[in-house]
Protein backbone atom coordinates (compact mmCIF):
# COMPACT_ATOMS: atom_id res chain seq x y z
CA UNK A 1 0.00 0.00 0.00
CA UNK A 2 3.00 2.42 0.53
CA UNK A 3 4.56 1.79 -2.63
CA UNK A 4 1.13 2.19 -4.11
CA UNK A 5 0.14 5.47 -2.80
CA UNK A 6 4.18 6.87 -4.06
CA UNK A 7 2.30 9.53 -5.60
CA UNK A 8 4.83 11.68 -8.34
CA UNK A 9 7.75 8.86 -8.05
CA UNK A 10 7.63 7.94 -11.78
CA UNK A 11 6.92 4.24 -11.59
CA UNK A 12 3.93 3.41 -14.92
CA UNK A 13 2.16 1.23 -12.13
CA UNK A 14 1.80 3.58 -9.24
CA UNK A 15 -1.96 4.86 -9.11
CA UNK A 16 -1.05 6.71 -6.18
CA UNK A 17 -3.08 7.76 -3.15
CA UNK A 18 -6.80 8.70 -2.65
CA UNK A 19 -7.02 11.99 -3.10
CA UNK A 20 -9.90 14.41 -1.96
CA UNK A 21 -11.53 15.23 -5.55
CA UNK A 22 -14.82 14.29 -6.66
CA UNK A 23 -14.04 11.90 -9.96
CA UNK A 24 -13.89 8.28 -8.87
CA UNK A 25 -11.10 7.08 -11.46
CA UNK A 26 -8.21 8.71 -10.73
CA UNK A 27 -4.93 6.50 -11.04
CA UNK A 28 -6.95 3.83 -12.41
CA UNK A 29 -7.26 4.66 -15.85
CA UNK A 30 -4.33 4.21 -18.42
CA UNK A 31 -4.16 5.76 -22.50
CA UNK A 32 -5.05 2.86 -24.59
CA UNK A 33 -3.06 4.86 -27.36
CA UNK A 34 -0.14 5.47 -25.79
CA UNK A 35 -0.11 3.49 -22.23
CA UNK A 36 0.32 6.55 -20.33
CA UNK A 37 -1.29 7.45 -17.32
CA UNK A 38 -4.27 9.28 -17.81
CA UNK A 39 -4.63 13.31 -15.63
CA UNK A 40 -7.30 14.61 -13.79
CA UNK A 41 -8.60 18.05 -14.71
CA UNK A 42 -11.73 19.89 -12.94
CA UNK A 43 -13.55 22.97 -14.16
CA UNK A 44 -16.71 24.04 -13.26
CA UNK A 45 -18.62 21.72 -11.68
CA UNK A 46 -17.83 18.70 -13.74
CA UNK A 47 -13.79 17.59 -14.40
CA UNK A 48 -12.28 15.22 -16.85
CA UNK A 49 -10.05 12.82 -17.84
CA UNK A 50 -7.19 13.59 -20.18
CA UNK A 51 -3.86 12.27 -21.19
CA UNK A 52 -1.13 14.48 -21.64
CA UNK A 53 2.08 12.36 -21.83
CA UNK A 54 2.66 13.34 -24.98
CA UNK A 55 2.22 16.88 -25.07
CA UNK A 56 5.01 17.26 -22.05
CA UNK A 57 7.51 14.80 -23.09
CA UNK A 58 7.19 15.42 -26.82
CA UNK A 59 5.38 18.54 -27.70
CA UNK A 60 2.37 16.93 -29.37
CA UNK A 61 -1.03 17.12 -29.39
CA UNK A 62 -3.06 15.39 -26.56
CA UNK A 63 -4.16 11.59 -26.80
CA UNK A 64 -7.69 11.80 -25.76
CA UNK A 65 -9.94 13.54 -23.15
CA UNK A 66 -13.37 12.94 -22.09
CA UNK A 67 -15.93 13.94 -19.29
CA UNK A 68 -15.41 11.75 -15.95
CA UNK A 69 -18.94 11.73 -14.87
CA UNK A 70 -20.79 9.44 -17.67
CA UNK A 71 -17.17 7.39 -17.25
CA UNK A 72 -17.53 7.27 -12.99
CA UNK A 73 -21.14 5.87 -13.31
CA UNK A 74 -20.70 3.39 -16.12
CA UNK A 75 -18.00 1.87 -14.20
CA UNK A 76 -19.37 2.49 -10.71
CA UNK A 77 -22.51 0.74 -12.10
CA UNK A 78 -20.40 -2.02 -13.55
CA UNK A 79 -18.35 -2.88 -10.11
CA UNK A 80 -21.72 -3.16 -7.93
CA UNK A 81 -23.48 -5.52 -10.72
CA UNK A 82 -20.28 -7.86 -10.43
CA UNK A 83 -19.35 -7.41 -6.03
CA UNK A 84 -23.57 -8.00 -5.75
CA UNK A 85 -23.56 -11.34 -5.31
CA UNK A 86 -20.43 -11.00 -3.30
CA UNK A 87 -22.33 -8.81 -0.89
CA UNK A 88 -23.78 -11.77 1.74
CA UNK A 89 -20.53 -13.17 2.02
CA UNK A 90 -19.11 -9.72 2.62
CA UNK A 91 -21.25 -9.38 6.07
CA UNK A 92 -21.05 -13.26 7.33
CA UNK A 93 -17.05 -12.25 6.93
CA UNK A 94 -17.83 -9.23 8.54
CA UNK A 95 -19.35 -11.04 11.60
CA UNK A 96 -16.40 -13.77 11.99
CA UNK A 97 -14.32 -10.97 11.86
CA UNK A 98 -15.88 -9.35 14.62
CA UNK A 99 -15.72 -12.51 16.83
CA UNK A 100 -12.78 -13.58 15.74
CA UNK A 101 -10.45 -10.18 16.61
CA UNK A 102 -12.60 -10.08 20.22
CA UNK A 103 -11.61 -13.74 20.94
CA UNK A 104 -7.98 -12.81 20.41
CA UNK A 105 -7.60 -10.27 22.66
CA UNK A 106 -9.10 -12.25 25.07
CA UNK A 107 -7.46 -15.05 24.76
CA UNK A 108 -3.76 -13.07 24.50
CA UNK A 109 -4.87 -11.29 28.02
CA UNK A 110 -6.12 -14.69 29.49
CA UNK A 111 -2.62 -16.03 28.85
CA UNK A 112 -0.89 -12.83 30.09
CA UNK A 113 -2.56 -12.82 33.47
CA UNK A 114 -1.92 -16.67 33.45
CA UNK A 115 1.18 -16.16 33.46
CA UNK A 116 1.73 -12.83 35.36
CA UNK A 117 0.10 -14.72 38.31
CA UNK A 118 2.27 -17.60 37.77
CA UNK A 119 5.05 -15.61 38.30
CA UNK A 120 3.14 -13.64 41.30
CA UNK A 121 2.80 -16.92 43.22
CA UNK A 122 6.55 -18.12 42.86
CA UNK A 123 7.57 -14.61 43.84
CA UNK A 124 6.23 -14.93 46.94
CA UNK A 125 7.07 -18.99 47.12
CA UNK A 126 10.76 -17.48 47.26
CA UNK A 127 9.82 -14.95 49.46
CA UNK A 128 8.60 -17.13 52.18
CA UNK A 129 11.54 -19.27 51.59
CA UNK A 130 13.87 -17.07 52.71
CA UNK A 131 15.89 -16.80 55.75
CA UNK A 132 14.48 -13.46 57.69
CA UNK A 133 17.95 -12.78 59.13
CA UNK A 134 18.88 -12.28 55.59
CA UNK A 135 17.39 -8.57 55.29
CA UNK A 136 19.10 -8.02 52.09
CA UNK A 137 17.79 -11.00 50.00
CA UNK A 138 14.63 -10.54 51.85
CA UNK A 139 13.85 -7.49 50.72
CA UNK A 140 14.85 -8.05 47.39
CA UNK A 141 12.56 -10.49 46.72
CA UNK A 142 10.00 -8.66 48.25
CA UNK A 143 10.11 -6.01 45.56
CA UNK A 144 10.19 -8.92 43.29
CA UNK A 145 7.10 -10.18 44.72
CA UNK A 146 5.31 -6.87 44.86
CA UNK A 147 6.33 -5.74 41.24
CA UNK A 148 4.81 -9.24 39.90
CA UNK A 149 1.59 -8.23 41.80
CA UNK A 150 1.52 -4.97 40.29
CA UNK A 151 1.64 -6.79 37.11
CA UNK A 152 -1.36 -9.13 38.06
CA UNK A 153 -3.00 -5.96 39.41
CA UNK A 154 -2.70 -3.94 35.68
CA UNK A 155 -2.98 -6.80 33.80
CA UNK A 156 -6.43 -7.55 35.09
CA UNK A 157 -7.35 -4.21 34.48
CA UNK A 158 -6.86 -4.33 30.54
CA UNK A 159 -8.94 -7.34 30.80
CA UNK A 160 -11.87 -5.54 32.87
CA UNK A 161 -11.47 -2.79 29.96
CA UNK A 162 -11.52 -5.29 27.62
CA UNK A 163 -14.85 -6.49 28.86
CA UNK A 164 -16.03 -2.72 28.93
CA UNK A 165 -15.37 -1.76 25.18
CA UNK A 166 -16.80 -5.67 24.48
CA UNK A 167 -20.20 -5.00 21.96
CA UNK A 168 -23.17 -6.25 23.09
CA UNK A 169 -23.60 -9.75 21.08
CA UNK A 170 -26.18 -8.52 17.78
CA UNK A 171 -29.60 -10.32 17.62
CA UNK A 172 -31.08 -11.72 15.65
CA UNK A 173 -32.98 -8.45 14.05
CA UNK A 174 -29.33 -6.46 13.91
CA UNK A 175 -27.98 -10.23 12.16
CA UNK A 176 -30.77 -9.70 9.49
CA UNK A 177 -30.08 -5.30 8.62
CA UNK A 178 -26.30 -6.57 8.63
CA UNK A 179 -27.17 -9.42 6.07
CA UNK A 180 -29.75 -6.94 4.17
CA UNK A 181 -26.64 -4.18 3.86
CA UNK A 182 -24.17 -6.60 2.94
CA UNK A 183 -26.19 -7.94 0.19
CA UNK A 184 -27.57 -3.88 -0.75
CA UNK A 185 -24.13 -3.06 -2.03
CA UNK A 186 -26.07 -0.29 -3.95
CA UNK A 187 -27.61 1.48 -1.06
CA UNK A 188 -24.29 1.73 0.59
CA UNK A 189 -22.62 3.10 -1.94
CA UNK A 190 -25.25 5.67 -2.63
CA UNK A 191 -25.86 6.74 0.91
CA UNK A 192 -25.20 10.38 1.74
CA UNK A 193 -22.76 9.45 4.36
CA UNK A 194 -20.56 7.97 1.54
CA UNK A 195 -17.63 9.75 0.69
CA UNK A 196 -15.70 10.03 -3.12
CA UNK A 197 -13.11 8.36 -1.26
CA UNK A 198 -15.08 6.19 0.03
CA UNK A 199 -15.94 5.17 -2.91
CA UNK A 200 -12.24 5.67 -4.44
CA UNK A 201 -11.10 2.46 -2.11
CA UNK A 202 -13.78 0.19 -3.58
CA UNK A 203 -13.07 0.66 -6.51
CA UNK A 204 -9.19 0.35 -6.08
CA UNK A 205 -10.10 -3.13 -3.57
CA UNK A 206 -11.63 -4.25 -7.14
CA UNK A 207 -10.16 -3.17 -9.85
CA UNK A 208 -6.46 -3.30 -10.76
CA UNK A 209 -6.45 -0.27 -13.83
CA UNK A 210 -8.83 0.62 -16.45
CA UNK A 211 -7.40 1.13 -20.39
CA UNK A 212 -9.40 3.81 -22.36
CA UNK A 213 -9.32 4.49 -25.51
CA UNK A 214 -11.50 6.50 -28.10
CA UNK A 215 -12.54 5.31 -31.48
CA UNK A 216 -15.62 6.68 -33.70
CA UNK A 217 -17.24 8.63 -31.14
CA UNK A 218 -17.50 5.74 -28.35
CA UNK A 219 -15.23 5.87 -25.05
CA UNK A 220 -14.09 1.89 -25.03
CA UNK A 221 -13.18 0.71 -21.68
CA UNK A 222 -11.26 -2.03 -20.68
CA UNK A 223 -12.03 -2.92 -16.66
CA UNK A 224 -8.84 -5.50 -15.95
CA UNK A 225 -10.09 -6.96 -12.08
CA UNK A 226 -7.80 -7.76 -9.19
CA UNK A 227 -8.83 -11.44 -9.94
CA UNK A 228 -7.57 -11.41 -13.57
CA UNK A 229 -10.46 -11.37 -15.17
CA UNK A 230 -11.19 -8.57 -17.58
CA UNK A 231 -14.52 -6.33 -18.68
CA UNK A 232 -15.63 -4.32 -21.58
CA UNK A 233 -17.45 -1.04 -21.57
CA UNK A 234 -18.68 1.52 -24.68
CA UNK A 235 -19.76 4.55 -23.82
CA UNK A 236 -21.22 6.78 -26.28
CA UNK A 237 -19.05 10.36 -26.25
CA UNK A 238 -21.06 13.68 -26.20
CA UNK A 239 -21.73 15.13 -29.76
CA UNK A 240 -21.16 19.10 -30.16
CA UNK A 241 -23.12 20.66 -28.01
CA UNK A 242 -24.61 18.25 -26.15
CA UNK A 243 -24.04 17.92 -22.53
CA UNK A 244 -25.82 16.63 -19.23
CA UNK A 245 -28.47 19.35 -19.07
CA UNK A 246 -29.89 18.49 -22.54
CA UNK A 247 -33.75 18.10 -22.85
CA UNK A 248 -35.03 15.04 -24.71
CA UNK A 249 -34.75 15.21 -28.05
CA UNK A 250 -38.94 14.48 -27.91
CA UNK A 251 -39.99 17.51 -25.67
CA UNK A 252 -37.43 19.81 -28.11
CA UNK A 253 -39.71 18.00 -31.25
CA UNK A 254 -42.75 18.86 -29.22
CA UNK A 255 -41.68 22.74 -28.10
CA UNK A 256 -40.91 23.42 -32.18
CA UNK A 257 -44.42 21.75 -33.01
CA UNK A 258 -46.15 23.67 -30.14
CA UNK A 259 -44.27 27.13 -31.25
CA UNK A 260 -46.38 26.75 -34.37
CA UNK A 261 -49.78 26.29 -31.99
CA UNK A 262 -49.43 28.91 -29.53
CA UNK A 263 -47.49 31.51 -27.14
CA UNK A 264 -44.58 31.27 -25.43
CA UNK A 265 -47.00 31.17 -22.02
CA UNK A 266 -49.16 28.79 -23.29
CA UNK A 267 -46.38 25.89 -24.11
CA UNK A 268 -44.64 26.53 -20.76
CA UNK A 269 -48.07 25.52 -18.72
CA UNK A 270 -48.71 22.88 -20.76
CA UNK A 271 -44.86 21.16 -20.92
CA UNK A 272 -45.27 21.82 -16.90
CA UNK A 273 -49.22 20.15 -16.63
CA UNK A 274 -47.00 16.94 -18.73
CA UNK A 275 -44.49 16.27 -16.68
CA UNK A 276 -41.72 17.81 -18.89
CA UNK A 277 -39.24 19.74 -16.86
CA UNK A 278 -35.83 21.86 -18.47
CA UNK A 279 -32.65 19.97 -18.72
CA UNK A 280 -31.72 21.10 -14.80
CA UNK A 281 -34.85 19.87 -13.81
CA UNK A 282 -36.85 22.89 -13.51
CA UNK A 283 -39.98 23.87 -14.31
CA UNK A 284 -40.91 26.08 -17.76
CA UNK A 285 -41.87 29.78 -17.24
CA UNK A 286 -42.45 31.99 -20.49
CA UNK A 287 -38.43 33.31 -20.48
CA UNK A 288 -37.51 30.17 -20.00
CA UNK A 289 -39.22 28.96 -22.87
CA UNK A 290 -38.50 32.19 -24.72
CA UNK A 291 -34.52 31.53 -24.44
CA UNK A 292 -34.87 27.73 -25.69
CA UNK A 293 -36.39 28.64 -28.71
CA UNK A 294 -34.06 31.40 -29.63
CA UNK A 295 -31.18 28.65 -28.35
CA UNK A 296 -32.54 26.39 -31.04
CA UNK A 297 -33.69 28.65 -33.63
CA UNK A 298 -37.25 28.13 -33.48
CA UNK A 299 -39.15 31.21 -34.35
CA UNK A 300 -41.86 32.77 -32.62
CA UNK A 301 -45.44 32.16 -32.77
CA UNK A 302 -47.42 34.70 -34.66
CA UNK A 303 -50.88 35.50 -34.78
CA UNK A 304 -52.46 34.55 -38.04
CA UNK A 305 -50.29 31.59 -38.59
CA UNK A 306 -53.40 29.01 -37.77
CA UNK A 307 -55.22 30.61 -40.94
CA UNK A 308 -52.11 30.93 -43.07
CA UNK A 309 -52.03 26.85 -42.82
CA UNK A 310 -55.38 26.35 -43.74
CA UNK A 311 -56.01 25.18 -40.06
CA UNK A 312 -58.82 26.12 -37.25
CA UNK A 313 -59.36 24.75 -33.75
CA UNK A 314 -61.95 23.14 -32.30
CA UNK A 315 -64.43 25.52 -31.35
CA UNK A 316 -64.24 26.92 -35.02
CA UNK A 317 -65.34 23.53 -36.30
CA UNK A 318 -68.07 23.42 -33.70
CA UNK A 319 -69.44 26.42 -34.77
CA UNK A 320 -69.17 25.79 -38.49
CA UNK A 321 -71.35 22.63 -38.20
CA UNK A 322 -73.74 24.01 -35.47
CA UNK A 323 -72.74 21.57 -32.58
CA UNK A 324 -71.22 22.08 -29.35
CA UNK A 325 -67.56 21.71 -28.74
CA UNK A 326 -67.68 18.75 -26.87
CA UNK A 327 -70.13 16.92 -29.96
CA UNK A 328 -66.98 18.26 -31.95
CA UNK A 329 -64.92 16.54 -29.76
CA UNK A 330 -66.87 13.16 -29.80
CA UNK A 331 -66.68 13.32 -33.83
CA UNK A 332 -63.10 13.88 -33.49
CA UNK A 333 -62.07 11.19 -31.25
CA UNK A 334 -64.80 8.69 -33.37
CA UNK A 335 -62.57 9.67 -36.80
CA UNK A 336 -65.77 11.50 -38.30
CA UNK A 337 -64.01 14.59 -38.00
CA UNK A 338 -60.21 14.50 -39.23
CA UNK A 339 -58.15 16.21 -36.21
CA UNK A 340 -54.63 16.12 -34.27
CA UNK A 341 -53.18 16.67 -31.00
CA UNK A 342 -49.54 16.74 -30.81
CA UNK A 343 -50.41 15.98 -26.48
CA UNK A 344 -52.66 15.55 -23.96
CA UNK A 345 -53.95 19.34 -22.92
CA UNK A 346 -52.86 20.57 -26.43
CA UNK A 347 -55.37 22.44 -28.76
CA UNK A 348 -56.86 20.08 -31.81
CA UNK A 349 -55.82 21.03 -35.01
CA UNK A 350 -58.50 20.80 -38.01
CA UNK A 351 -58.00 21.37 -41.77
CA UNK A 352 -60.58 23.43 -43.03
CA UNK A 353 -60.50 21.37 -46.53
CA UNK A 354 -61.38 17.98 -44.08
CA UNK A 355 -64.07 20.67 -42.87
CA UNK A 356 -65.26 21.19 -46.16
CA UNK A 357 -64.93 17.54 -47.47
CA UNK A 358 -66.91 16.82 -43.87
CA UNK A 359 -69.68 19.55 -45.13
CA UNK A 360 -70.06 17.79 -48.35
CA UNK A 361 -70.65 14.10 -47.06
CA UNK A 362 -72.68 14.66 -44.35
CA UNK A 363 -76.44 13.43 -45.57
CA UNK A 364 -79.25 16.92 -45.73
CA UNK A 365 -82.28 16.64 -43.10
CA UNK A 366 -85.30 15.87 -45.40
CA UNK A 367 -88.56 18.12 -45.23
CA UNK A 368 -91.50 16.34 -43.60
CA UNK A 369 -94.12 15.41 -46.41
CA UNK A 370 -97.21 16.99 -47.00
CA UNK A 371 -99.06 14.32 -45.67
CA UNK A 372 -102.84 15.05 -44.86
CA UNK A 373 -103.22 12.02 -42.90
CA UNK A 374 -99.80 12.48 -40.72
CA UNK A 375 -100.17 14.17 -37.40
CA UNK A 376 -97.97 16.27 -35.86
CA UNK A 377 -97.64 16.51 -32.21
CA UNK A 378 -97.44 18.96 -29.76
CA UNK A 379 -95.52 19.07 -26.28
CA UNK A 380 -95.65 21.74 -23.75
Amino acid sequence: MIADNATGKGSAAVRGAVRRGELLLAGLLRCGHCGRKLYVGYGGKAGRYYCRGALVNHGTERCISFGGLRADHAVGSEVLRVLKPLGINAAVKALKAQTSETSAAERQLDMALQQARFSAAYARRQYDAVDPDNRLVASELERRWNEALQVVHRIEGEVAALEARKPAPLGEKERRHLMQLGADLELAWSHPAATAATRKRVLRAALHEIVARIEGGFIEMVLHWRGGDHTALKLKMNGAGKHRWTVPEDTLSLIRELARLMPDQQIARLLNRAGKPTGRGNGWTKARVCSFRSHHGIAVYREGEWAERGEITLPAAAQIIDVSVMTALRMVRRGIIKGRQLCRGAPWVIKVEDMAAYREQKPSRRSLPSDSTQQSFWFQ
